[in-house]
């Protein structure tokens, strides 16, 4: 087969970035060499790769400032409503290539840095990706600040500038270890700090009820600094910001101990401040109730309030001066919205400032609380749902705990006096949850707090509303809403896939970029043999692309026409990566017993961390890499079948993966993923989806009709069916010869000779406690799997089908969900003008 184009050639032939204009490129060559001379050492003569990246960096930077500066000025005269996006989790991958799409600069960048004998693809890849964030949350945040630029909404971003994100996955003898991820060591091109807008956050003391009012006194202080990323939205000259906040000591912190003579472990104590932000919490759908995990929460939310307080008394015609101290147009002027419960501290937050700062009477600030307050709910995993000990509130918080109270007193008797005598619906309602240690539901802290209140997909929503919320849903069923989550088209199409994006916009114009829905007009080629062969050509381009990487990132052959499956997303049990490796196991069983049948060769891939302290995540990954081993060196087996463990799997590796994926598995069991976004990166891609109806499985299901898509097991009704009459594991494993085999050759140390036992606790696990039900869907996933095989035989009728999805997938972009949150939620309209860009006068 022919080797892969680089992007580097590939961009040469591509037509939807526009072609260069020849003076862009001579001052891309211009701005390049003159930061590359600044930023160069003066004893040093020879600029290393990472020079030039930053002085490509720095170039696009250029770009995005006046624009950026511009976008500010642009939001002070017009004073719309602000939408404040709350998320302690951003993650952002890499901005470089990010920033030249969005600008339109990605040709002109390409040919000067051609013309100037470098790579522009190797110099991205020197680029850290940001991870701060754990998964689709994270990363949900990020989309949506794509679009929300994009869609000209001011809006700003909140969150910590965590000094390491999400740790990197290292495989050593197939387990996987931790690395701290050191993102910010060679400097952040992207951020600029701004110590002027420094702030004070207070933890501990104690609160004074004084005749004047309350305080809370004898605090601790630490300051929050905050780095601004710029967001560019697309080719509109919109630039919004994303503002990180960074714990520093105060200069006097812990010095009262220099009067006894120990200055020099003062000074070292400081470190006990910077830690807040010193570290993201590696748990994706887990709650660990850590005192320095709440300390960030507060820290985040505490900075930011003072700062949109800051920017709404000041916002008026552009004046710099406090000119607003009236907060009765507070909530038409601000929007809050909390990415999940981590900044519900976010309402009582708001209540102590307008009550004991600005002294608003306490019913009034409740109703600008709950107007300006809306929450995005992102599980139902009842071990997910943050619930923070009282004593840990009274003892860091205590204002907080007063005002929580407070709110749950209020709370409470509206709900005695509309259900009298239901004792157990007040229990079940409570923001405290009595027992033996006292907590606070931080859940329904933000349900009463909010006007709004959404779930992220359709099913989900349901869910939220039957059963995690119901009773909160029957007080006020008006708050309830649904916002199916949506991916960044730039990203996850534009950047990632630039060959599929060129061979759709010379078929249905540019027009999809920012407006997803108009891939439906693909359906009309969908029978039309050029375009078939287009997209099928595409497909093999990115798969041999991505089998040299593997090549030559783990040293492994890839057949590149077998059919690449692929699971990338957190290691958890609900996400049933054990399933997976049950087919791996499967299909290896019916080869070795037959060598000599036809069979689809396959190449599986899963990828995805484990949080660091889930044991059970971590013998998932162990299991995966120890058949791996197994079938990839055995010779009866040769190229029909490899697993491979995708290493340290993040943004920028998801971008090399989904655009050269045939199938994408999504098979959480029905009912436990709220949504998901990579079954919808997938899609667009044009990898057909095996999966449950669960999550926006269901919706994408819908959008494409389900017999396009490979759906499997059961659903959510069969899952409550089969609790009630109590899962019974065992049952399977004597009916279903096939998985015995499995699970004993698992169980014997078939695939770890050298310790036999390695792998009892996921069996035990899987015959015993399996909350997941793995053994109730193996049967029909298997069977599934074969359909999967049949239509990979017939290519032409597959690529029918993935044109299908890719036509089927544009209400999956973000930048719909956005508009529904801004209409719906916010009480904003998007708006398609463009901003005058830098060189032309403002109107």
């Amino acid at each position: 087969m022919a080797a892969p184009l680089s992007d580097g050639e590939r961009r040469k032939q591509i037509s939807v970035r526009g072609i260069a204009g020849l003076g862009d490129v001579a001052e891309v060559r211009k701005s390049f060499n003159r930061h590359l001379h600044f930023t160069l050492v003066k004893d040093r003569n020879v600029a290393t790769p990472r020079d030039y990246y930053f002085a490509l960096a720095h170039t696009v930077r250029d770009h995005l400032v006046g624009r950026w500066i511009r976008t500010q000025q642009h939001y002070y005269e017009r004073d719309p409503k602000r939408i404040y996006y709350l998320s302690l989790e951003f993650y952002m991958g890499r901005t470089l290539q990010n920033t030249m799409v969005n600008l339109g600069l990605q040709n002109a960048c390409d040919e000067a840095i051609y013309q100037l004998g470098l790579d522009l693809e190797e110099l991205e890849e020197i680029e850290e990706d940001a991870g701060l964030g754990n998964g689709g949350l994270g990363r949900l945040a990020a989309c949506f600040l794509d679009s929300m630029a994009t869609l000209g909404l001011a809006a700003y971003g909140y969150g910590i500038r965590y000094e390491f994100g999400i740790f990197n996955q290292k495989i050593v003898d197939g387990w996987q270890v931790e690395e701290a991820d050191d993102w910010l060591r060679y400097g952040n091109p992207w951020e600029k700090a701004r110590p002027e807008y420094m702030l004070p956050v207070h933890f501990y003391g104690r609160v004074d009820h004084t005749p004047e009012g309350v305080k809370w006194i004898d605090t601790q202080v630490v300051l929050a600094m905050p780095y601004d990323t710029p967001v560019p939205g697309y080719k509109n000259n919109t630039v919004n910001t994303m503002r990180l906040w960074s714990a520093k000591a105060p200069n006097d912190f812990n010095l009262q101990e220099f009067n006894v003579g120990d200055y020099i472990e003062a000074v070292l104590d400081r470190n006990l401040a910077e830690n807040i932000s010193r570290v993201l919490y590696p748990n994706d759908n887990f709650f660990e109730g850590k005192e320095l995990r709440l300390k960030q929460e507060y820290f985040v939310v505490a900075a930011t309030l003072q700062d949109i307080i800051r920017r709404f008394k000041s916002s008026k015609f552009g004046c710099r001066d406090p000119v607003r101290t009236c907060f009765e147009t507070f909530p038409d002027k601000v929007a809050i919205q909390l990415n999940d419960t981590h900044p519900a501290l976010s309402i009582p937050e708001l209540m102590r400032i307008l009550v004991d700062v600005e002294k608003v009477d306490w019913d009034k600030a409740w109703e600008i609380t709950k107007r300006t307050c809306a929450y995005t709910n992102h599980t139902v995993l009842p071990e997910a749902l943050e619930r923070w000990p009282v004593s840990m509130f009274e003892k860091l918080l205590p204002r907080h705990l007063e005002i929580i109270y407070a709110l749950n007193q209020m709370h409470l008797d509206r709900v005695a006096a509309l259900y009298p005598g239901d004792i157990d619906r007040l229990r079940r309602m409570s923001v405290i949850e009595e027992g033996d240690c006292k907590r606070i539901n931080m859940a329904h802290l933000c349900v009463i707090g909010s006007h709004a209140v959404n779930g992220v997909a359709r099913i989900h929503s349901d869910i939220v509303k039957n059963s995690v919320f119901k009773d909160f849903y029957e007080l006020e069923p008006e708050k309830f809403q649904n916002k199916t989550n949506g991916i960044t088209p730039r990203r996850w199409l534009l950047l990632c896939n630039p060959g599929l994006a060129d061979i759709i916009a010379e078929k249905i114009g540019e027009g999809f970029i920012t407006d997803l829905s108009q891939l439906k007009k693909l359906l009309d080629f969908i029978n039309n043999e050029t375009f078939i062969r287009d997209v099928a050509k595409v497909k093999q381009e990115n798969k041999l692309k991505f089998a040299a990487y593997l090549e030559e990132q783990y040293k492994v052959k890839i057949n590149p026409s077998s059919m690449f499956d692929v699971q990338v997303k957190r290691i958890h049990e609900y996400k049933r990566q054990l399933l997976n490796c049950l087919h791996a196991i499967t299909l290896y069983n019916r080869i070795r017993s037959d060598p000599s049948k036809s069979f689809v060769p396959r190449t599986i891939m899963i990828g995805g961390k484990a949080a660091p302290g889930y044991h059970m995540a971590k013998m998932i990954i162990k299991l995966i890499t120890s058949i791996g081993e197994v079938i990839n060196n055995d010779h009866y087996v040769g190229d029909r079948l490899k697993v491979i463990f995708l290493e340290n799997y993040r943004v920028s590796l998801a971008e090399k993966v989904i655009p050269a994926a045939d199938l994408s598995q999504q098979i959480s069991t029905a009912g436990t993923e709220a949504s998901g976004t990579g079954n919808m990166k997938f899609m667009v891609n044009g990898a057909l989806t095996i999966g449950t109806m669960d999550g926006a499985n269901v919706e994408m299901a819908e959008e494409a009709n389900e017999e396009n898509l490979f759906i499997f097991g059961m659903r959510v009704e069969d899952v409550e069916a089969l609790d009630r009459q109590g899962y019974n594991a065992q049952e399977y494993y004597e009916r279903l010869p096939e998985l015995r085999q499995a699970i004993d050759q698992i169980s014997s140390g078939f695939f770890s000779p050298r310790d036999p036992g390695c792998f009892r606790d996921v069996v035990n696990m899987l015959m015993y406690h399996d909350r997941f039900k793995v053994f109730a869907d193996y049967e029909a996933y298997i069977k599934c799997q074969g359909q999967v095989d049949q239509l990979f035989m017939n290519p032409r009728e597959w690529t029918k089908k993935v044109i299908r999805n890719i036509a089927c997938s544009g209400k999956f972009s973000s930048d719909r969900t956005i508009t529904e949150y801004a209409q719906e939620i916010w009480g904003v309209e998007p708006s398609a003008t463009k901003i005058p860009p830098p060189n032309l006068p403002r109107d």
